[in-house]
């Protein structure tokens, strides 16, 4: 298998570099107008559209009666596990909460001299609503890194959606529900269970916020609910960047970027060296080892569509093209892994140095593994605490403090041509 090969040396090099990171490509109109469809039946006819859409595309009959999976059920699949899973279950629960109770934030105020305070109040959503995929596409890490982070955050009220086609359900997604704490589970997925979780019906209650990942009809339902409710991000295909040199062993790097390519054939794995014998090692490395991997047709076809490797003139350019790509993941193998880490500033996650593979932050390391993908790391960040914590301003302006800005607020106020505006601060004035 040919794997495209880039070299920042040539004259089309950022011509192809832009190609190669602009697969995902324009809006399906089918698929807009098809969840457009779905999200306002679901909202006019609530349950019944609910249950005829899940018993149409997964071929599952649900009533209100069967739709929820009861705290007792969760319970029961922490039973019906292997034991081994359940021990790895709670190992990763214990330490993505204790990662992400490190971002806990509280209340602050400041009290200037006048009297005046000036603080915020930080609170949690009160109710949210958790995608996670069903059917073959089962993530029970994806409870654990959605629900855990609620949790510590405060959210009253967690309720997990979740696809059961044929009317089966992945008995390790109930039991990372129940590690979790989840509230409540319900069966059902697709667009329709955004609407549902957006608009409630008799059964599903309205949520404040959605998050977790799906296919591309939730993501787009998703966008299209958005400012009903709030959601986390609109994920695009997974992708990984592995930024190595000389003493990286390309075995591990071949490795990870299969790890990140049998996701689906719209995964990107792509290396970035400076060192084009190492290019080399690894190119030949991918073709040693492609055959004997299980996925190898999932595989191939990511790499060959959207995988690449890079190289580039001297370490100085690792930098700047790195932050171009903005990668999901960020793997660096170097030498200087530290140094190169502080220096990079658009990545969702960085793991530094050859033990800090991918595969540990998505299941257990601690940080979240939901992160900006298709370069928005630009200018988002992963899911957090913070994602299920509202801030409020707060002020209490004392009577000193109110007379020393209301002539300032008036001005300004004239100046865009809002007397009421202005008035209302020159009512603060006082004799």
């Amino acid at each position: 298998m040919a794997i495209n090969r880039l070299y920042a040396a040539e004259a089309d090099f950022e011509l192809r570099l832009a190609s190669l990171l602009g697969r995902a490509g324009s809006t399906n109109k089918d698929i807009t107008a098809s969840v457009r469809d779905i999200i306002e039946d679901v909202r006019q006819r609530g349950d019944q559209a609910l249950f005829e859409y899940t018993a149409k595309f997964d071929q599952c009959d649900i009533n209100r009666e069967s739709v929820e999976i009861n705290a007792a059920q969760l319970h029961k699949a922490t039973q019906a596990i292997a034991p081994e899973l359940l021990n790895s279950l709670n190992f990763a629960a214990d330490r993505i909460r204790a990662y992400h109770q490190q971002q806990l934030q509280g209340d602050w105020h400041i009290t200037e001299p006048d009297g005046t305070r000036l603080g915020q109040k930080v609170t949690p959503i009160k109710r949210v609503g958790l995608y996670v995929p069903g059917g073959k596409a089962a993530y029970p890490s994806s409870v654990l890194m959605n629900a855990i982070p609620a949790k510590v955050a405060g959210v009253e009220e967690l309720i997990v959606v979740s696809p059961a086609p044929q009317g089966a359900i992945n008995q390790a997604v109930l039991a990372a529900a129940a590690v979790a704490g989840v509230d409540r589970f319900f069966q059902i997925g697709g667009a329709q269970a955004v609407a549902a979780l957006t608009f409630g019906t008799e059964s599903i209650p309205a949520v404040d916020k959605i998050t977790g990942p799906g296919n591309q009809y939730v993501a787009e339902a998703k966008k299209q609910v958005y400012g009903r409710v709030g959601i986390d991000m609109i994920a695009g295909p997974s992708e990984v960047l592995v930024i190595a040199d000389d003493s990286a062993d390309p075995e591990w790097i071949a490795m990870d970027m299969f790890a990140q390519a049998e996701h689906d054939e719209m995964a990107q794995a792509i290396l970035l060296t400076s060192d084009p014998a190492l290019a080399d090692a690894v190119a030949n490395t991918i073709e040693r080892l492609l055959d004997g991997m299980p996925r190898r047709e999932i595989i191939t076809e990511s790499l060959r569509s959207h995988g690449a490797i890079i190289v580039v003139e001297n370490p100085a350019q690792l930098v700047t093209v790195a932050d171009t790509i903005a990668a999901e993941h960020l793997e660096i193998f170097t030498r200087d892994a530290d140094q190169l880490a502080a220096t990079i500033s658009n990545a969702g996650a960085i793991f530094v140095g050859p033990y800090s593979a991918e595969s540990l932050g998505d299941y257990c390391a601690g940080p979240n593994h939901v992160l900006p993908t298709s370069g928005t790391a630009r200018f988002s960040s992963p899911l957090g605490v913070y994602d299920f914590q509202k801030r409020t301003s707060v002020l209490n302006i004392s009577m000193q403090g109110a007379q020393s800005m209301a002539e300032h607020a008036a001005r300004l106020a004239d100046s865009e041509e809002l007397p009421a505006h202005a008035a209302s601060a020159r009512l603060r004035q006082g004799d």
